[in-house]
Order: structure tokens, then sequence, then C-alpha cells
């Protein structure tokens, strides 16, 4: 039987670059699946992207991530109850509004897209940047980037988990739970 993304549930970790989402990510998906919950996880798409990232990024290169990452998430959502993302299409569009601007043809994609994920998980910036060959190292566009997706999640009224303010070693716990309060059944009230 085919899945429908209305049947899924949808979760994606959001920030700038070099925070450690997609240790979360792997950590989450580890803890669930001993859970014996199925789920796919949707790897970040700029590490695939033919064309520049970064500072250097253009609109065809964002246009590009934007896109796959919004295939990738209907494939995992065909085929999945829950599936976990390394970034939501809100990420990959500020660099692109970083890079080059609004773009009026995203943006109703982007605000509409936004509606398909049911717990967005925002990891702040707590350390330096350790370099990983792909990733810009400039942490001041590091920030640029999460105070321009903070900006962005408040301008559209998007609830979102913020892991600032609990302690690192705790992330994955509170993460966990939020999940497992999604996916849980309701309880119906007793008499």
């Amino acid at each position: 039987m085919s899945r429908t993304p209305h049947d899924t549930m949808k979760v994606a970790f959001i920030g700038s670059h070099g925070v450690g989402k997609t240790t979360l990510c792997y950590g989450l998906a580890a803890r669930l699946k001993a859970r014996d919950i199925v789920l796919q996880l949707v790897e970040e798409v700029a590490r695939r992207s033919p064309l520049p990232i970064n500072k250097e990024t253009t609109i065809a290169a964002q246009t590009w991530i934007l896109h796959t990452q919004i295939a990738d998430e209907l494939v995992a959502a065909s085929r999945h109850e829950l599936v976990i993302c390394d970034r939501s299409a809100l990420d990959n569009y500020v660099y692109l509004l970083l890079a080059a601007g609004k773009q009026p043809m995203l943006e109703g994609l982007i605000n509409g897209w936004m509606g398909t994920y049911n717990l967005l998980i925002h990891v702040p910036i707590l350390d330096e940047l350790r370099p990983d060959g792909l990733r810009s190292t400039d942490p001041a566009f590091q920030r640029e980037v999460d105070e321009r997706l903070i900006h962005e999640v408040e301008a559209r009224g998007l609830d979102n988990l913020v892991l600032d303010g609990i302690d690192r070693s705790q992330w994955l716990d509170e993460v966990e739970a939020a999940v497992l309060d999604l996916i849980r059944p309701a309880q119906l009230e007793l008499l």
C-alpha cells in the first residue's frame, strides 16, 4: 500500500551549518529504531549539490537544493510513517535569501511546504566551527545564517523546539521525548 505525505509525521532539525544537526538526526534515528519505530532519514541535500554552496551559492544552486530536498521528503513520506530531516526546506531557502534576496516564485512553495513538518527542532550555535571539507568555516557567516533562520521562522509564525538553554548532553533525550509525544496515540480520558 502506498502512503501519502499526509499520513506521515515529519520532524526537521533546523539551524546553521556545523551545529550538530546531522549527529542529532542519526542519534534520534538510532534510538527510535531501537524502539521498533519504522522511519526514514532524509540527509542534508547540499552535500550532494553539483553547484556551489556556502557564500558562493547561486540562485540555481539553492533552487536545485530546495527542490531536491522536497523530492527526497516526498519519497520518504510515501514509504514511511516517520521521516526525520537533516534540515528543512526553510533552512535551504535561508541560504538563498542571504545570497540573492527574496524569491517571489519560491515564497509560496516555502510557506506551503513548511506546513508539512510536524516538529521543527532548532539546534543553536554553541561551539567553534570545525572544518568538514564542505561547509564554510567562517563563524560570521554561520551566525548570519542562524540569525536569518530565526527571523524567518518567527516571521512565518512557525513553532519550533529550541534546544538553546538545554545542556547539550540532554539534547538527544529532549528531542526523543518530543518525538515520542508526537507519535504516541492520544489517550482517551477516563470517566
